[in-house]
């Protein structure tokens, strides 16, 4: 049963459905053992997950490109570690990152029973900052891809998350008003402060455990969904 008025759900992907810190996780600990090199994976995602974040959100803001993103992420990461690698690695580790990160599937726990309890009665989207070669093999690989109508990537509209322009696309793409709509995901900035400036209504997977200003419905679990839906 439909609450609210809303029809159509919108998820953001990383962080919210598909637990992108554990995939990642393995797999670095996979391309470091391709590659032959000897470095403790605690340490190195003790600096590596800070920095990414960081450079997420650049990438987000458009002061930095693709390229730079795969590349600087990592070479801070060893300079950090004071371990010297030349740039000819960094950017085969950068490849086989985006090429190996797909062929892990682990899901947050509950992701598909809830996606079972909401798909009878809601339409179901994924709106994604995600590189579009990756994000796809996702949803295929974690066998969830059949739940969404939809998938609006950023790269397909030339706009990230927050910019009104990929959830405006997002809209189009799934034939939905924003008064029927919600948006669930983990980041403040991006999926729920982006999604509120067009009108949405939000759900924040509180992901990060993060403040959250009052008012904004959040969620610790994705079982906890079914509070509000």
């Amino acid at each position: 049963m439909r609450t609210n008025g809303i029809q159509h759900i919108f998820f953001d992907l990383d962080h919210t459905l598909w637990d992108f810190d554990r995939n990642s996780a393995l797999t670095f600990e996979k391309i470091f053992k391709m590659n032959a090199m000897e470095i403790e994976l605690e340490s190195f995602l003790k600096i590596y997950e800070p920095l990414n974040l960081a450079y997420w959100k650049l990438y987000r803001e458009n002061k930095i490109d693709k390229p730079s993103l795969r590349f600087r992420r990592l070479k801070d990461t060893f300079n950090a570690l004071k371990m010297p690698v030349k740039a000819g690695l960094i950017n085969k580790l950068a490849i086989d990152y985006i090429d190996h990160l797909s062929t892990f599937n682990h899901l947050f726990d509950g992701t598909v029973e809830i996606l079972d309890y909401l798909c009878p009665n809601y339409t179901l989207h994924i709106i994604t900052n995600g590189f579009r070669e990756v994000q796809q093999g996702k949803l295929n690989n974690a066998k969830i891809d059949h739940y969404f109508n939809t998938v609006t990537n950023s790269e397909m509209v030339g706009a990230k998350k927050p910019d009104p322009r990929i959830f405006k696309h997002a809209l189009e793409r799934a034939r939905a008003d924003v008064s029927q709509s919600i948006m669930i995901g983990d980041n403040y900035e991006a999926d729920i402060l982006g999604a509120l400036g067009l009108g949405f209504d939000v759900i924040c997977f509180n992901y990060h455990k993060t403040h959250i200003e009052n008012g904004i419905k959040t969620v610790d679990n994705l079982i906890e969904l079914k509070q509000f839906l």
